[in-house]
Parts: C-alpha cells; structure tokens; sequence
C-alpha cells in the first residue's frame, strides 16, 4: 500500500511565478551575443546561486566589479531590475496551491531565493503567504538540490518525508527531495502537476 501524501511542498520561482534575467537585460545589453556572454562569464547562474545561499548583494557586487570594472553598471543592474525579472504569476499553478490550502491540505514552500528579493515577491504576490510556512535558503544558508535544506525544511515544519510531495521544476531539486525521502514531481505545466498530483492520490 502507498503512503497517503499528508504535506504538500512548492517551489516558487518557475512554478508560481515567472523568472527571466533576460527581461531587464534584454534592454541594459540589447545585443543578444553579448548578453549570452555576460551570462555565461559575469553575472552567471552560479553567482546568483550565492545570493540563494546568503551571500549580501553588495558583497556579490563588489566580487564582479573587481573583475569587470568596466561592467559595473551592468552588473548593479542584476538586483536594481530584479523586480522586472518576476513579471507575473503563474495564475493555472497558483489556483492549484490555494485549492489545496482551501480544502485544509498542509501547503508550505521550499525555495532558492536571496532574502531581500524574497520579501519583496511575497509583497508583489500576497498568495506567497497564504500557505503555512516558507524554508527560504538565503535565511538559512543551504539551497537545493542540498539534501540538508530538505531535512531542515521537514523539521522545521513537522513533516514526516514519506508523506511529502515536493514540487520543483528544476529536475535536480526533485531528485534531491527524493534523496532526503520525499515524494517528488518535476513541474512542466499547471495540466502536467494535476496529473502527477492525482497520482498521488490528491485530486485537484
């Protein structure tokens, strides 16, 4: 017999609401070769990803600008348009999280987000705090696919692994929430997680 699924875990960015770096940059370097180079060799994902992990924007800032003086503005650029980056939410997966909150099922999220651009999405988008809890990696210093965050995150809020579904769309986050014994799906689409959660036993 399966375990009944008690808790239910989303991500946020990519799931709930959208993410792309482009949309600023797209107009601070309009020229789209260049802009795929910035990406790859200054303001890179990785970078991004210690802001996740705690490190300040100043600190993270000064550590390029150090490198690429030049780009200074460029790279201030990254958190002063952050806001641009997040231009809306995912309506279709949204509806699904308050569904589930609305009919009583235990909602709580687990993200890699920075601190500060964290509180100012979940004033952006007051549903952020309508679930019963959020594990932001950059207060606690460990991100996904870090299996500590997900142990962290399931004692912090009480929830007993078996009995939790995580939902991400970044497939190496799933297989880390699988890693730390959570039930996990890969997000593609609003139709796509219905699915995968009435799979589970969670009809939405």
């Amino acid at each position: 017999m399966t375990t009944e699924i008690r808790h239910i875990v989303f991500d946020i960015g990519k799931v709930l609401i959208h993410y792309d770096p482009n949309l600023p940059y797209s107009r601070i370097i309009p020229d789209h070769a260049e802009r795929e180079w910035f990406f790859a060799n200054v303001c890179t994902h990785e970078w991004n990803l210690e802001q996740d992990r705690g490190r300040t924007w100043s600190d993270a800032e000064a550590l390029l600008i150090a490198d690429h003086p030049e780009r200074e503005e460029q790279i201030r650029s990254f958190r002063k348009y952050w806001h641009e980056m997040v231009p809306h939410a995912y309506d279709d997966s949204v509806a699904i999280l308050e569904q589930l909150i609305a009919e009583g099922r235990d909602v709580t999220l687990l993200t890699n987000f920075a601190s500060d651009t964290f509180r100012e999405a979940q004033e952006r988008y007051p549903f952020l705090k309508k679930p019963r809890g959020v594990t932001v990696s950059g207060d606690i210093g460990l991100i996904k696919p870090n299996v500590e965050i997900y142990d962290t995150h399931a004692k912090s809020f009480g929830l007993d692994p078996a009995s939790t579904i995580f939902i991400d769309d970044s497939y190496p986050n799933v297989e880390g929430a699988r890693a730390a014994g959570w039930h996990a799906v890969h997000f593609t689409g609003a139709e796509k997680l219905r699915s995968d959660l009435a799979a589970h036993g969670i009809k939405v």
